[in-house]
């Protein structure tokens, strides 16, 4: 394009220019218009059905979720009772019966363990001779026994037996008070005569006619001192009756010897001069002096004493 037409055109457009400058200055709008200004429209949300939760009045609204987070509600519908079974007629049992238990009778006291008051042990012997007074030939017995500290000689003298020994002094019953008879052989042996098993026949007669049923009853009642007589020898932990049976079957298991039986004294005393029989416990030899029928009378009876122990 030429030089000249491009100045006709540039100068049209700044003509124009100019024109439109002067009517916006010069422009007046009529009176009694309004001017409308029309919003642009607004997106519509996708058509969901929701159930909004009520609010309370109180609360703040909650900030509106986006589109995308809200789920539509699925409506469960409860499963339907099964029907109900008609229940059989209940049969009703007839209430129990009230049985009255009787309470038991107290046992009466055992024929051997009579309720008793017992004494002390240090005033006992009153006691012990009556029991013995009160027995069948009782009475002879009291008077071959000692007469104080009765129960207490006699656990001193059951415990020696139960040793196979004899006490020396403390005896329970009467010293015989009888010599020995003897006959000399020469100046330094003797043998002892038959009569000398004689001397205990009375002690045996006696003690064997006791009633054994009643001694043992007896004796049941007398154990609490037996055992606390027992326990001041030291002997707290040991039954006493465990001794004495002991002591019987000592008595029981000894033998019979032969004699005649020759005897030496070198002092005041009579011993046997053969040394086997010298050596047997004190008990067996005691009961060689009884002679061998007191000793089988006197184990009898203790069979008896020891069948009911």
């Amino acid at each position: 394009m030429s030089k000249s037409g491009l100045a006709i055109i540039a100068g049209v457009a700044l003509v124009t220019l100019l024109g439109l400058v002067y009517v916006a200055f010069t422009f007046e709008p009529p009176e009694g218009t309004t001017t409308v200004v029309i919003p642009p429209p607004a997106l519509q949300p996708a058509q969901v059905e929701a159930v909004p939760a009520p609010t309370p009045a109180s609360a703040p609204e909650p900030e509106p979720r986006p589109v995308e987070q809200v789920l539509p509600r699925i409506q469960l519908q409860p499963e339907p009772e099964p029907p109900a079974v008609a229940a059989a007629e209940p049969v009703v049992a007839p209430p129990p019966v009230e049985v009255a238990v009787p309470e038991p009778e107290p046992e009466p006291p055992a024929a051997n363990e009579p309720a008793v008051q017992l004494p002390r042990l240090n005033d006992s012997d009153s006691f012990v001779l009556d029991g013995l007074r009160a027995m069948q030939n009782g009475a002879a017995l009291v008077r071959l026994l000692a007469q104080d500290q009765m129960i207490r000689k006699f656990v001193v003298f059951v415990e020696n037996v139960s040793r196979g020994e004899l006490p020396q002094t403390g005896l329970p019953y009467q010293p015989l008070g009888q010599e020995m008879p003897v006959r000399n052989l020469d100046e330094n042996l003797f043998v002892m005569d038959s009569r000398a098993h004689t001397r205990f026949d009375q002690f045996v007669d006696t003690f064997v006619a006791l009633d054994t049923d009643a001694a043992i009853v007896l004796y049941r009642t007398l154990s609490p001192l037996f055992q606390q007589a027992y326990s001041e020898i030291g002997f707290r932990n040991v039954n006493f009756d465990d001794t004495l049976r002991l002591a019987i079957e000592n008595v029981l298991d000894r033998s019979n010897v032969e004699g005649p039986y020759q005897l030496v004294k070198p002092s005041v005393m009579y011993l046997y001069a053969d040394a086997s029989i010298e050596n047997l416990e004190a008990v067996h030899k005691q009961l060689i002096r009884l002679g061998p029928d007191n000793t089988q009378r006197l184990q009898a009876k203790l069979r008896q004493f020891m069948q009911r122990l």
